[in-house]
Order: C-alpha cells, then structure tokens, then sequence
C-alpha cells in the first residue's frame, strides 16, 4: 500500500490534507479501511461541531466491526461528505479520493505540522 508523501498521518490512521486557504480535508488510510473491511454505514460529524485533537469525531461502520474517527488536530467542521450517506463504499474504493471524510478549520494552523510523514505512519504499521 502507498501513503502519499503529500499528507500528514495520525496515528490512528487518519490522513491529513491541507488545502489552500488552511482548511484540512480528512480521511482514512488505506490500511484502516482494509482493516474495516466493507463499509456500510459513516455517521458524519455535522458542520460547525467543534472537536479537541484525539476526540472522537465520528462513527464508522463495516460488515465486520465499527470504528471511531478521531480529530488529527482541534479545530471545526466546515464540510461533510454528503456522498458517504448514500455511498459508504467510497472509503473502500477510493480512500485518498472520493471517500475523504469531512472538512476542517484547525484552531491553529501549526497543529498539523506535529502529525507523522509517510514514512513515519508506515514505520508506525509494522510495530
């Protein structure tokens, strides 16, 4: 599986991208929606929740298990993806793509900068 070296990982396997203008688009890595298996269900936070770093921010659930998301860094929802309602699958098909999983203003831009690499979220996988 390739992270993309382009974002910043949580280490609950959360990917961050930032957009220009500072909003953050968040979703889950590849190896979390393997490990999910098939999604049925995304219990989306709503827009204007605000959320501490390492709260749970959301709900996902699979044919297997359920899943709590957590928020990479403080901040609030600005955007949902409105497309994960109807088409949970998404996140299984395209987790970097189409399945990303809300949007966020973080409290404090810098916040980000303290999330793993790439390489450093791979490195985190195989301990």
């Amino acid at each position: 599986m390739s992270n993309p070296s382009s974002l910043k990982y949580a280490e609950t396997h959360e990917w961050i991208r930032r957009e220009e203008g500072g909003e953050l688009t968040v979703g889950i890595t590849e190896h979390a929606q393997d490990l999910l298996g098939d999604l049925v269900f995304a219990e989306l936070p709503e827009v204007g929740q605000r959320f501490a770093a390492k709260e749970e921010c959301m709900l996902l659930e699979s044919v297997k298990a359920a899943s709590d998301i957590y928020m990479p860094v403080s901040g609030e929802i600005t955007a949902i993806n409105m497309a994960l309602v109807d088409e949970p699958e998404l996140i299984n098909q395209q987790p970097f793509g189409d399945g990303w999983l809300f949007k966020m203003q973080p409290d404090n831009a810098t916040d980000i900068d303290g999330l793993l690499s790439a390489g450093s979220y791979e490195q985190s996988l195989d301990e």
